[in-house]
């Protein structure tokens, strides 16, 4: 599984959305159910997932799915 998809999993669990809705450009405050308490849940997922907490610079930089796939391939989000 890429990092996208699981990205994209992610975010659709977190927002409670088929995974068909999801865009390919996702994007926090352009994706109606990304909100901030869909982005807490991703947030979590994600740190489940890489098996560390994230630091708060890296959370406040996840805005995109791109941003969610870059971090779950092991960079800092917004590179």
């Amino acid at each position: 599984m890429t990092a996208m998809v699981l990205a994209r999993r992610l975010l659709a669990d977190a927002t409670v959305a088929d995974l068909a809705v999801i865009p390919d450009d996702a994007r926090i405050g352009n994706f109606e159910r990304w909100d901030s308490l869909a982005h807490m849940r991703l947030i979590l997922a994600v740190e489940h997932h890489i098996g560390r907490q994230l630091e708060p610079d890296e959370i406040v930089r996840i805005e995109t799915l791109a941003d969610v796939a870059t971090l779950l391939n092991g960079h800092p989000p917004g590179e």
